[in-house]
């Protein structure tokens, strides 16, 4: 493309630009806010664990490797 090639044109700058400034507004909201708390006493207690399944293809490939899943 030579260098006088009009790359986009002036509506889709426009727009470009006005997400862009979206995007800025919305990082400086998230990097004025409060870092988190690092004491013990204010983090989340425990949370109840997924279940994970694990499929007869998986179980099988763990059996022939010696990893006996049950």
């Amino acid at each position: 493309m030579p260098p006088y090639e009009e790359i986009a044109s002036p509506a889709e700058l426009h727009a470009d630009c006005q997400a862009v400034s979206r995007r800025l507004q919305a990082a400086a909201v998230q990097a004025t806010r409060p870092a988190p708390s690092i004491h013990f006493d204010e983090q989340p207690r425990e949370l109840p664990k997924r279940d994970i399944q694990i499929s007869e293809a998986a179980q099988r490939l763990a059996n022939a490797l010696h990893l006996h899943l049950d």
